[in-house]
């Protein structure tokens, strides 16, 4: 156990390692890149297409006996709410991804609070259930939006995924830690659960997770899992969207590098997931991380990043 009460991660009774594989459950008009030319008032105008591409994940998922944690959008829940019971009787774990994939440095504090509230009761009014973890859209809790762990913490999640250790044009907090750690708030402590990368010449590289997945050919992939798994023995979270195993969806006008970000090996993506799945060891990242209701327990002086907001700074403070 660590000194926060939480199991160690990744290892399960036999030294396992147990990695996660999430869904980011999106729709392909959704994408912040497009955001500019595509108000959230005209979704409805768009195909949606988010209902047969997370039923393909499922099947695939259901095919190699996996689990995973599906962080699902708030208007996705309204609208498709089918979609979220049938993803509940599957066994995945449902998380939030807000409720309209606004970037979180794009809204004041009430605003993100409301985004987050309605999302998370769109969800827990279709599950019945809790939802403890939050991913925030384009991993947008950066320096200059720490404020938002506050939020989650004070709206009752127990865990983040949104902070990303990179250099990045968009997102990023580079020099934050690559593992999962406890953040500590003026409003408490949060687990923090960033996305998978690997180290090169001292820099953090991103991994595993969305265009990058799509980009790195699958050997490279498996190389940089197996190295998390087996040389730091750590787990790798892995981030996908629905949409990203959809090579018919209609096209959208954007900047050539935001096409090919968005449409860059599209026909891999669900061959490459297989082949992961047949390799590594998936479970919810709820369960790999075992996080109690309750959260740190209060005797416990939490480890992990410490966040000065006044300073607009993160320091480390290692497990």
């Amino acid at each position: 156990m660590s000194e926060t009460g939480i199991t160690e991660p990744g290892l399960g009774g036999t030294d396992t390692i147990w990695n996660a594989l999430t869904v980011d459950v999106e729709d392909y008009f959704m994408v912040s890149a497009f955001a500019a030319g595509i108000k959230f008032e005209d979704w409805p105008r768009y195909e949606c297409r988010v209902e047969r591409n997370t039923h393909r994940i499922l099947e695939l998922f259901a095919r190699f006996g996996v689990k995973g944690t599906f962080f699902v959008l708030g208007w996705v829940a309204e609208n498709y709410p089918a979609l979220v019971k049938d993803i509940q009787a599957a066994g995945h774990e449902i998380a939030s991804h807000g409720y309209n994939h606004r970037l979180i440095y794009d809204l004041s504090h009430d605003e993100f609070r409301a985004d987050i509230r309605r999302a998370k009761r769109a969800v827990e009014d279709i599950t019945g259930m809790p939802v403890k973890g939050y991913r925030a859209t384009s991993y947008s809790i950066v320096k200059e939006t720490f404020w938002a762990l506050d939020i989650l913490l004070e709206e009752g999640f127990r865990y983040d995924s949104s902070i990303y250790p990179i250099h990045h044009d968009r997102y990023g907090v580079p020099g934050a830690q690559r593992f999962f750690h406890t953040i500590k708030t003026r409003a408490g402590a949060i687990m923090e659960i960033p996305p998978t990368t690997f180290t090169l010449l001292g820099q953090n590289i991103p991994a595993a997770g969305g265009g990058y997945f799509r980009l790195y050919p699958l050997p490279l992939t498996k190389a940089i899992i197996r190295r998390i798994n087996e040389i730091e023995k750590k787990t790798a979270v892995i981030y996908i969207h629905p949409w990203e195993i959809d090579v018919d969806q209609p096209r959208l006008n954007g900047s050539l590098f935001t096409k090919f970000r968005h449409y860059v090996n599209l026909g891999t993506t669900e061959q490459k997931l297989a082949e992961c799945m047949k390799e590594f060891k998936f479970k919810p990242i709820s369960e790999i991380f075992r996080i109690p209701e309750n959260f740190p327990p209060p005797e416990h002086e939490p480890a992990g990043l410490i966040v000065d907001e006044a300073a607009g700074t993160a320091t480390g403070r290692h497990e």
